[in-house]
């Protein structure tokens, strides 16, 4: 069975993590013939979390939940490619434990550097815009904090790379520990 793996987007709200992670799919899809799934952090949120808010103890869990489907999925060969904010190391670190602990799978954390200039600026959410009006709490870069990694795989910098040439970088990391040929 071909070893499958995870490919963790890290980064704040309108950093790129979705649109990195489609331009990722298509070209594993196109050129490794591989079985991939994206797990992106407002559709898994809706459909396996509906439960939790934003809480620190509520992303956690919700993390947790994101961190087990891509353990089941990896080791039955798919190529993970998850979209999370994830703003906390230590969950991020729990998913690097967990993720590379079996040897029929692997585990890549991946830095989606974006200035908070550049995110509030995209907003593609409209979510900075409420925050900063007060209408939501606890958005992460702004009232709560995002703690960037600090041994990720690879950083990829949005504010001066393209989509393409981040996606790139990405493929050829995947390339060079052993996960893709």
């Amino acid at each position: 069975m071909t070893k499958g793996f995870v490919i963790w987007l890290t980064g704040l709200s309108g950093s790129g993590k979705t649109t990195i992670a489609r331009e990722l799919e298509t070209y594993l899809v196109n050129n490794s013939h591989r079985n991939v799934e994206i797990l992106d952090g407002d559709v898994v949120r809706k459909n396996l979390s509906p439960d939790l808010g934003f809480s620190k103890e509520e992303r956690d869990q919700h993390n947790h939940r994101v961190i087990w489907v891509s353990k089941i999925l990896a080791r039955n060969g798919v190529v993970v490619i998850v979209s999370l904010i994830s703003p906390y190391r230590e969950v991020r670190d729990y998913a690097r434990s967990e993720l590379s602990q079996d040897e029929r799978s692997g585990f890549m954390e991946i830095f989606v550097k974006c200035s908070i200039e550049t995110c509030i600026q995209r907003d593609p959410k409209g979510l900075y815009k409420r925050a900063l009006a007060g209408e939501i709490k606890k958005m992460t870069g702004i009232d709560d904090p995002y703690q960037e990694p600090l041994n990720p795989e690879l950083i990829v910098d949005t504010d001066n790379e393209t989509v393409v040439e981040s996606a790139q970088k990405i493929i050829e990391a995947a390339k060079s520990l052993g996960y893709l040929s």
